[in-house]
């Protein structure tokens, strides 16, 4: 067996970030934070957007479950939030189109809880109505009015800025003299009493008023509606319901309307031509989509067994190292196996991601994907003394060639990675995870032997 030769990392062309910290923990435990997740459908999922942000940011923990990797997702969208970055507004742009959507999706909601074609319509004609908002043009002078407008492709956006408080969804309601200032201010500060989907003076009544928090599953991520949730020790969704910057309560629509212009040349006789006008426009986010930080079971297991900072909840009750472990070995029966290889490799300073899309269980980073790409794909394998036991996964000289052309492919190596646990050990003994503490490891590369190549590197020699 040939000694492998080691090929340094492949570092990324274009990073945009800085490397922060391997482990989200202090040295000293100085900024020492506990973070919070629970298992939702067998996944553990991290809510609190301050968990997720130290989570991620430092160890690259966990994937957003909207995002590629890096849980970014915004609502807004990113075209028109450059064709109109005159407007100097803090609030997310969306198309018309996908406004309608949310309307749509929030219908298939209240449809569920019992009501009748005619309340939804109401209620949801009522909660998307236009919100008007206090603007502000370049001389400083105040002007009130629903919507920023825009004549045409050639015509500059008038510069606006929004004059609100910290908090971005409580909007300043723009005309005092309205008679209907108190409920407007109620309806964008998000008090329940003038909430639609919470329950209205028309609907005190009816179910709507009990069911003022739906948590709706589609697609395999969570969308929240109303306006507060029930705090729990277990959960932390109302910090997650004030942020807005996570899931937009107020956004600007693009619309577009048809406008009258007169032509200035007289010899037109007075004909009007029809021009359409665009217009941003605020209303309520009927349906809004949190992020979440989705944890794989071994990064799970790994932040409450080795480092101690994040709590697992299950209801209300916070899981037990041994009950994780457990409950972990019963979704994912080779759980063992492929979390005792990613402790090894995490302790070795490498960032392990799962491998699914290479067909094997892990891959390894340097530092982190945002700055170097996978340098090896892993198959872990639990064996005992002399390299015997029930294989999770054999493989055929024909399977191996092929996996390991793949990996080629896309730059990387294929390692295996063999647990050895002692002839001794019985499945008590694997019952706690203080058995690792009697493996061995043994990494074995596999890279493809090519004869021309062989024979030129024996004849330089």
């Amino acid at each position: 067996m040939a000694a492998a030769a080691f090929h340094p990392p492949r570092r990324k062309r274009r990073v945009f970030e800085s490397y922060e910290s391997p482990f989200p923990v202090e040295v000293g435990g100085k900024d020492f934070r506990m973070c919070q997740a629970e298992i939702l459908h067998n996944n553990v999922i991290v809510r609190n957007p301050e968990d997720i942000r130290q989570l991620y940011n430092k160890g690259y923990f966990g994937k957003g479950i909207l995002s590629r990797s890096r849980p970014v997702y915004s609502i807004s969208d990113l075209s028109l939030v450059t064709k109109w970055q005159g407007a100097n507004v803090n609030m997310p742009i969306i198309t018309a189109k996908k406004y309608q959507y949310h309307v749509q999706w929030a219908k298939s909601v209240l449809r569920e809880q019992g009501l009748d074609g005619c309340s939804v319509t109401k209620i949801l004609e009522n909660y998307t109505k236009p919100l008007e908002l206090p603007l502000l043009e370049e001389d400083g002078a105040k002007q009130t009015g629903a919507s920023c407008n825009r004549m045409g492709p050639s015509t500059e956006s008038t510069e606006a800025s929004m004059q609100s408080p910290a908090d971005t969804g409580n909007v300043v309601d723009p005309s005092p003299e309205d008679e209907n200032k108190g409920c407007k201010k109620a309806c964008l500060e998000g008090d329940p009493a003038f909430d639609p989907v919470c329950g209205s003076k028309e609907q005190e009544q009816s179910d709507l008023k009990e069911k003022a928090e739906v948590s709706y599953q589609e697609h395999g991520f969570l969308a929240h509606h109303g306006c507060k949730a029930e705090e729990s020790p277990g959960q932390r969704s109302c910090e997650m319901m004030k942020s807005k910057g996570c899931a937009p309560e107020y956004v600007l629509v693009q619309e577009e309307e048809e406008c009258s212009v007169c032509p200035e040349d007289e010899t037109a006789h007075g004909q009007e031509s029809l021009v359409k006008k665009e217009k941003l426009v605020c209303r309520r986010n009927p349906f809004r989509i949190f992020e979440y930080l989705q944890l794989s079971l071994e990064e799970a297991f790994f932040l409450v067994y080795a480092l101690g900072c994040l709590s697992i909840y299950y209801g209300e009750e916070p899981l037990t190292i041994l009950k994780l472990w457990e409950v972990f070995s019963e979704v994912k029966p080779d759980f063992k196996t492929t979390y005792m290889a990613y402790h090894y490799f995490r302790s070795k300073g490498w960032v392990p991601k799962v491998g699914l899309k290479y067909g094997t269980d892990l891959l390894l980073y340097r530092k982190g994907p945002p700055f170097y790409h996978a340098s090896y794909s892993v198959i872990a394998e639990l064996v005992d003394d002399n390299f015997e036991g029930s294989l999770r996964r054999p493989l055929s000289w024909k399977t191996l060639a092929g996996l390991n052309r793949t990996t080629a492919n896309a730059s990387k190596e294929l390692m295996l990675c063999y647990l050895i646990k002692p002839s001794d050990m019985t499945e008590k003994d694997m019952s706690t995870p203080e058995c690792m503490k009697r493996i061995k490891v043994q990494e074995l590369i596999v890279t493809r032997w090519v004869s021309s190549r062989e024979r030129c590197e024996k004849d330089e020699l």
